[in-house]
């Protein structure tokens, strides 16, 4: 098989599974949809921005580093994500990637590219990895960041010609950046080379925003234009287009049920930012902890940048209210292109789905055929 039917197929094989995980998350709001494991906290960087590193840690032991999966997915964690300090140095992680294929989960990595290398992606084509994300802070280095384009950019090449898995390309924008057209030049290469384009926004060390100029707020806007998709969750707009402009959202975190981060030190946290809380061992996290920590109000919520915490909370509010997430994307989708008309799709599902009692029928037919329980 060439590498373009592998890839085509792949992803006929990720969508599917993908569409099983949201049925699932649809039927049942008692389980993890994500999780985020550190392998290790050591990076090969040191950006001034970054708190979530260190240039000393050993790798995490491989043996527990799977049994930290298992548990997950004893919880019913739906997508698992290796982040860092840098992923990519601990020694197993093609091992680590295909132990949660293994389980069930999507597997992503979310890396800053550096160490990548021909005989790098081939592995991770072997493992099973269905997701890879790199953030580029600009285009030329700076003593802010060096994960820039220039440096990136052969890796990027790399990728496009090898890699069998989604790759997604996420820039930022913030008040600390000395540049911010490199945002929308990161994104439009991203484009180029066929990679999904996403935009984050800068925070403080604990995952707070601050308001953007008008200049990075333009910039910002361009590179949403840039994908069309009409569900993608590469732009929390409702959360982001506060955000921008320092206005808080009003939203229930679901931190510590939906979204799971594990330290290295295997305690379980509402998330990078908000690291001490729960603070419980995985291998003690059960239900009970599921159901309290993700009732529990989040003071930070309001002005939270943390992307991951609300594409899962995206979930929820199709589960909760799908009526008002539909039609604010819709109406997003308008405000964005005045010439935009709902897919003929869109239109099925609408009235299969917002109308209560053929929302009931229709819901428990893709809930058989999706095989949730």
């Amino acid at each position: 098989m060439t590498r373009a039917l592998r890839k085509r197929a792949n992803t006929f094989s990720r969508r599917w599974r993908e569409t099983r995980m949201f049925i699932r998350a649809m039927h049942s709001p008692h389980h993890p949809v994500l999780a985020q494991i550190i392998p290790t906290r050591r990076c090969n960087l040191a950006c001034t921005y970054c708190n979530e590193y260190d240039k000393t840690s050993a790798p995490i032991e491989t043996a527990e580093i799977i049994r930290r999966i298992d548990r997950l997915a004893g919880l019913g964690a739906g997508i698992v994500t290796f982040s860092g300090g840098e992923p990519t140095l601990h020694p197993d992680l093609d091992k680590l990637i295909a132990h949660v294929r293994s389980r069930g989960a999507i597997a992503t990595l979310i890396t800053n590219g550096l160490l990548l290398t021909r005989e790098r992606v081939e592995a991770l084509n072997r493992a099973g990895l269905d997701y890879l994300q790199i953030s580029i802070d600009n285009v030329t280095p700076d003593g802010v960041s060096h994960k820039s384009l220039r440096t990136l950019d052969r890796k990027l090449q790399l990728l496009a010609d090898h890699a069998e898995f989604a790759v997604t390309i996420n820039s930022v924008l913030g008040p600390e950046l000395a540049n911010p057209e490199d945002a929308y030049t990161i994104a439009a290469r991203a484009r180029q080379l066929g990679f999904t384009s996403t935009v984050g926004l800068l925070h403080d060390g604990d995952g707070q925003s601050a308001a953007l100029s008008e200049a990075a707020t333009a910039i910002y806007r361009r590179i949403r234009k840039l994908d069309q998709s009409l569900f993608s969750f590469a732009h929390q707009d409702f959360f982001q287009r506060n955000l921008i402009r320092a206005r808080p959202n009003d939203w229930h975190c679901p931190a510590g049920r939906r979204y799971l981060y594990i330290c290295e030190d295997g305690l379980v946290h509402y998330c990078s930012q908000q690291r001490g809380a729960p603070a419980i061992p995985l291998a003690n996290y059960g239900p009970a902890d599921l159901e309290r920590e993700g009732a529990a109000v989040k003071g930070c919520a309001p002005m939270c940048t943390v992307s991951c915490v609300h594409q899962v909370s995206m979930l929820d509010r199709f589960r909760t209210a799908p009526d008002v997430a539909l039609n604010d994307i819709l109406r997003a989708s308008k405000e964005q292109d005045p010439s935009f008309r709902e897919p003929t799709l869109v239109r099925a599902l609408a009235w299969m789905f917002l109308h209560p009692g053929r929302r009931r029928w229709f819901g428990k037919a893709v809930v058989r055929l999706g095989g949730a329980r």
